[in-house]
C-alpha cells in the first residue's frame, strides 16, 4: 500500500473533530493518528516476541535437561539476541521532531511509510513465531537431531530482522541533501 493510500485510509476513519483539527493544524490531527497506529502495531510486535521468548525459555530448559550441551551458547545468543530485539521494537523512534529539529520535520508522507514499513515487518514476526514454536515442539517431542540447525536458523531471523528496523528511520530521514 502507498503512504497516499495510507494516509486516505486514516483520514476516513477520522471524526468531524480531527477534521477541524486538520484544517487548523495544517494535518497535525492526521500525524497523531498514524503514530498511535504505528504504536499500537509496535506493541503488538512486542507482545509477540515477549511471548516468543517465554517459549523459547521452555525449550532451552527442556534441552538443558537433556544434556544437549553442545547448542547451550546458541539458546542463550538467541534469548540475548530477542531481548535486544524486543527493546528495540518497544522504544522505537515514533516520528516527533521538535520545533527546532535540525533533522528536519516529519511530514504524514514519512510517518505513512514508516507505518506501512513496519506492517511488512509483520510477516518477518510471524516467520519467526512459526520457527520457536516448531524448535519448542521438537524439544517437547525429544528429537533432538533438528534442534541445532533449527536454532541456528531462529538466530540468522532474528539478526535478519534486527537489520531490517535499522533500516526502519530511514524511512523517517531518508539521506537526502
Amino acid at each position: 500500500m502507498s503512504e497516499r493510500e495510507t494516509i486516505d485510509k486514516v483520514k476516513d476513519r477520522q471524526g468531524i473533530l480531527s477534521k477541524i483539527q486538520n484544517f487548523f493544524t495544517l494535518g497535525y490531527g492526521t500525524k497523531e493518528d498514524l503514530r498511535e497506529f504505528d504504536r499500537k502495531l509496535r506493541d503488538l510486535y512486542y507482545a509477540e516476541l515477549r511471548d516468543m521468548r517465554h517459549v523459547w525459555e521452555d525449550a532451552y530448559l527442556a534441552a538443558l535437561n537433556a544434556g544437549l550441551k553442545g547448542s547451550s551458547s546458541d539458546f542463550k545468543k538467541v534469548i540475548q539476541v530477542l531481548d535486544r530485539v524486543m527493546e528495540k521494537v518497544r522504544h522505537a523512534d515514533y516520528g516527533y521532531a521538535g520545533l527546532m529539529d535540525r533533522k528536519g520535520h516529519i511530514r504524514e508522507e514519512e510517518l505513512a511509510g514508516v507505518f506501512n514499513y513496519d506492517r511488512t515487518l509483520g510477516n518477518d514476526v510471524e516467520t519467526m513465531k512459526k520457527a520457536v514454536d516448531k524448535t519448542y515442539s521438537e524439544t517437547e517431542a525429544e528429537n533432538w537431531t533438528n534442534v541445532p540447525a533449527e536454532v541456528k536458523n531462529i538466530k540468522g531471523l532474528l539478526l535478519a530482522f534486527e537489520n531490517k528496523w535499522h533500516d526502519r528511520e530511514k524511512q523517517f530521514r531518508p539521506l537526502e541533501i
